[in-house]
């Protein structure tokens, strides 16, 4: 009977390991599953879709032109346009009813350039939220531009667009028609779309309706400049917004994170495993000397008696 018992004392250790090793594989395994989750499936037959729209008030405080001061006469063109606006809106600003560029307010101001015409140039600024809705009308102010350029070739460029900001998802290509006039081609754009690649270079021949493109890899809001020049050297400028939908960097982050934990997890598992065969061989060596140590006890008290 103690020879069974002993004999069933060497598993101990060893059945505590595997029990251990067992219980470590169903934690990591729950982890494991966040990495790749399960797609939502389509919408079956017979089951119900639901479209909603978005509802909020349209902005109530509107954009103040501040520079430049009413009254103001220039020889060059672009200027910068700055004045205040409530935050997180975007503000179009407006050269003679033409809208001539777009930025966001970020802390309660905006900064951009814009194209003159040639002669009176009356500005004005309006700001729209994320649904397009507009907020009330800023003040007006006239300024002067002499076109020096424009004296000595006879002929003036004008670059504008009839969308101050377009979105589309990260990955697919964002396009944006612009409308060019006057000048005399071919005409050279240069296009920096604000997400830090080099800028996209545009030869077009004639004027009109210029279609340009660009795929963003990465979510976010970006200021997009266009600059044209002709054979002669008259130019004209135009600041947009661009906007590139999807899942945002964070969550790209956490993701890399969780895979990062559970590859770590399998480490000490892996040890576990590696040490199995010199525990045991421990376990029986320990139990060896405890029998030869308890054997020569015995002895020793035999030989006393």
């Amino acid at each position: 009977m103690m020879d069974k018992i002993r004999f069933s004392a060497q598993w101990v250790l060893p059945i505590i390991i595997g029990a251990c090793l067992l219980a470590l594989f169903v934690w990591v395994r729950p982890t494991s599953a966040q990495i790749n989750p399960i797609p939502t499936p389509d919408p079956k037959p017979g089951s119900f879709g639901v479209e909603a729209t978005k509802t909020q008030p349209a902005p109530t405080v509107g954009a103040t032109i501040t520079t430049p001061g009413g009254g103001s006469s220039f020889t060059a063109s672009p200027v910068t346009a700055t004045g205040l606006c409530p935050d997180d809106l975007m503000v179009q600003v407006y050269n003679n009813g033409v809208m001539v560029g777009s930025t966001m307010c970020l802390n309660g101001s905006f900064s951009l350039q814009i194209s003159l015409f040639a002669g009176i140039n009356e500005l004005s600024a309006l700001v729209l939220d994320t649904l397009e809705q507009p907020g009330p009308a800023s003040n007006i102010l006239t300024v002067n531009y002499t076109d020096t350029q424009f004296k000595a070739f006879g002929q003036l460029i004008t670059l504008t667009s009839t969308y101050g900001r377009r979105s589309a998802p990260t990955g697919t290509e964002l396009s944006w028609p612009l409308q060019l006039s006057g000048g005399t081609g071919p005409y050279a754009f240069s296009i920096d779309w604000g997400d830090g690649t080099p800028a996209d270079l545009k030869s077009q021949p004639l004027s009109g309706q210029i279609p340009i493109s660009h795929t963003y890899k990465k979510a976010g809001i970006y200021q997009v400049s266009v600059k044209v020049t002709d054979v002669n050297g008259v130019s004209a400028f135009l600041q947009v917004i661009a906007v590139a939908s999807g899942k945002a960097e964070p969550e790209a982050a956490e993701s890399a994170n969780i895979a990062a934990r559970t590859t770590i997890l399998w480490v000490p598992a892996l040890v576990a495993v590696i040490l199995l065969v010199p525990t045991y061989w421990l376990g029986r060596r320990s139990q060896i000397v405890s029998i030869r140590n308890k054997m020569l006890k015995e002895r020793d008290s035999y030989k006393e008696e």
